[in-house]
């Protein structure tokens, strides 16, 4: 059958954007073809109105057309978080009474800002996919069913450059901590620094400021001794292989996707406890509490193999990119009744 995959913007380094990419390689190796429609990036069939922000949503004859011929339609967080709410309306309705999963990435009232808002649309013909339990549970309170199917990851990943890569940071044998995530509140850059001066090293900011966090990211950074690197060089996992500690100090995640990824990569992960990561520890994942600096630097001196290897057998067993596609075949039948 053919999918479309539908969201704000697609194509792009958000995690968002990374997953959809992984569902739509896992829906083409069950034989199924994928069209993506979005309102930014590198899509088959571009709609400027499902963009944040857009102040002129499309029209549902538009998004009508852009659907027509998917004999099911996945929905990437546009009917999750009400980030073009207009836009979110003319696809409920356009989607009322038709086969569509709802793969919820975030939800409203997970955010701060977005507490308020209690609900997202539901059809007895939809069904509903979240990344976590939580989230599940969240949405269960209010109504609606959902299945949790997690981010999935390569547990084999490309090799990264790690002396190249330290090279062109100008770095010698200092060590460095990478935050592989943009820069925005929740991400707590702030404890990142913390952490980086507790172990004189370098850290590695890879992503930009976002949602105007940028005087602040300034400001932070201006009043820091720490020495700090901005921005990507080379592949994702040139990054991975040239630090040797990996940082999430996030107060919220949806999954946090940097936790498998250093797992995969075989780094240790130094992260604050957000919500969600019970959920992850409880498959048996083990990773040092940003408090814990006598066990991090040891772990940089002495590296820990055993729970590296550990970490990864974990991966493998329910967080494998491998996987995927058996785990969504029985969602995709569900979701057009067969």
């Amino acid at each position: 059958m053919r999918v479309a995959l539908v969201s704000f913007r697609l194509g792009g380094v958000d995690g968002v954007s990374i997953e959809v990419a992984k569902w739509a390689g896992a829906i083409s190796a069950l034989g199924h073809e994928v069209v993506t429609v979005a309102g930014e990036g590198p899509v088959d069939r571009r709609l400027g109105g499902l963009a944040i922000g857009s102040n002129s949503p499309p029209s549902a004859e538009e998004l009508e057309d852009a659907l027509s011929d998917a004999d099911l339609v996945i929905v990437e967080n546009l009917l999750s978080l009400p980030l073009n709410p207009d836009a979110a309306d003319v696809c409920a309705a356009v989607l009322r009474g038709r086969p569509a999963i709802l793969h919820h990435h975030d939800l409203p009232w997970q955010r701060v800002h977005l507490a308020h808002l209690d609900a997202v649309p539901d059809d007895p013909h939809w069904r509903h996919v979240t990344i976590n339990e939580r989230s599940a549970l969240e949405l269960e309170e209010r109504g609606i069913a959902a299945t949790t199917i997690y981010n999935a990851f390569d547990c084999d990943p490309p090799v990264g450059e790690r002396r190249r890569t330290r090279a062109a940071l100008r770095l010698d044998d200092e060590p460095l901590v990478l935050l592989p995530s943009r820069a925005i509140a929740r991400k707590n850059v702030a404890g990142a620094l913390e952490l980086a001066g507790a172990l004189d090293a370098v850290l590695w900011l890879l992503g930009p400021a976002e949602d105007g966090y940028d005087d602040e990211l300034a400001s932070l950074l201006d009043s820091s001794p720490v020495e700090v690197r901005r921005g990507p060089v080379g592949s994702i996992h040139d990054a991975y292989a040239a630090c040797d500690l990996v940082v999430l100090p996030s107060t919220w995640e949806g999954f946090g996707n940097a936790t498998i990824e250093s797992v995969t990569h075989r780094k240790p992960l130094a992260v604050y406890p957000y919500p969600v990561l019970a959920e992850l520890r409880a498959r048996g994942l083990s990773f040092f509490d940003l408090e814990d600096l006598e066990g991090i630097a040891a772990c940089l001196e002495h590296p820990d193999v055993a729970r590296v290897e550990h970490n990864l057998a974990v991966a493998r067993a329910h967080f494998n990119l491998a996987d995927l596609p058996g785990r969504l075949a029985t969602l995709l039948g569900d979701a057009v009744g067969h």
